[in-house]
């Protein structure tokens, strides 16, 4: 059997922070802020909302859009978070029990802005291995749960949402090449610790907020996801030309800019959720794809790559067919 990727969701909290909330906590501004990151706006959960939250919501939003799918027969649940409800238990045995799933398999991952293309990547995998049929794939956080409000480089950039793939075994698969990798000796250049206070023998904050060292990342990011888009052109032996879409995690419209003009691709065909969800980690890529496709930007039959990049530092590309 081959994979593929059947339906999507995604759900953002209602409240939105606009930028002037970040005017009285460090020195910036709206114009600053826009200029940087391309950000306008991003959304936070409620104190009593958390990831497990959002991702219900997400699957919720997906099965009001698809009311044909069932979910009873879901036999394995992935989610990627940096940001679970609890240490234990993991955010997927929760969502199998919030949406009365019996006997499904259950793991969360840990690979932060790439997370949810790694585990897009697994169930492709499991699937095609013969170990599972219809898998559930989650992508959220809630970052603004870890956010150093004295920290103008990071706090701005931070927004909370999730999203959800379904995918499952077909005849014709739809998840196709792949591609990941990990710098763990740039580890420290994004890093969020609740117990060691060094990392690579250097002292880090272990006061469970998240740290970025933004120009560091920057650098990483273009040339890391630029190299990602022509090994998955190597791979599917694709012209850049022939690929529909290529959807980055929305980490700062910067990056994305930078990679569109390095590889000379249409930054139109780049669908982004950073503007008005700012960097909402795992969540990102499935929000960007989710709304791509339902605002009709993204078509059945086109061919994306879905690229993922973060800390660790990692980065994860998968080609599919929508």
């Amino acid at each position: 059997m081959k994979a593929s990727l059947e339906a999507v969701g995604s759900y953002a909290p209602r409240r939105i922070i606009n930028n002037s909330f970040f005017e009285d906590k460090v020195d910036t501004t709206n114009k600053w802020i826009i200029e940087r990151t391309g950000i306008v706006q991003r959304r936070y959960a409620l104190e009593t909302e958390f990831t497990s939250d959002l991702c219900l919501k997400a699957a919720q939003t997906m099965l009001r859009e698809h009311p044909e799918i069932e979910l009873k027969d879901v036999d394995f649940i992935i989610v990627s978070t940096t940001t679970a409800d609890h240490t234990i238990p993991n955010v997927s045995s929760k969502l199998q029990h919030m949406l009365r799933i019996s006997r499904a398999g259950c793991i969360d991952i840990s690979a932060a802005c790439s997370g949810f293309v790694y585990g897009l990547i697994m169930a492709k995998g499991l699937i095609e291995g013969g170990l599972y049929k219809k898998i559930l794939v989650f992508g959220g956080d809630t970052l603004s749960k870890i956010t150093d409000f004295t920290d103008r480089e990071t706090c701005i950039l931070y927004g909370d949402a999730a999203g959800v793939a379904l995918v499952q075994a077909s005849d014709t698969g739809k998840l196709l090449n792949f591609t990941t990798g990990t710098e763990g000796n740039e580890g420290n250049a994004i890093y969020r610790s609740t117990l060691s206070n060094t990392l690579h023998e250097k002292a880090i904050k272990a006061d469970s907020l998240s740290h970025i060292e933004g120009r560091r990342v920057y650098k990483w990011a273009v040339s890391s996801v630029v190299s990602v888009v022509n090994e998955l052109l190597a791979l599917s032996k694709t012209a850049l030309s022939d690929v529909d879409h290529i959807i980055l995690h929305s980490a700062n419209l910067r990056i994305t800019e930078a990679v569109a003009s390095r590889l000379g691709y249409p930054i139109e065909r780049m669908p982004q959720s950073i503007s008005m969800y700012g960097n909402t980690s795992s969540g990102s890529v499935p929000l960007s794809l989710h709304h791509a496709i339902k605002r009709g930007i993204i078509n059945p039959g086109e061919r994306i790559f879905l690229i993922g990049y973060g800390g660790g530092l990692s980065y994860a590309g998968l080609e599919l067919i929508v």
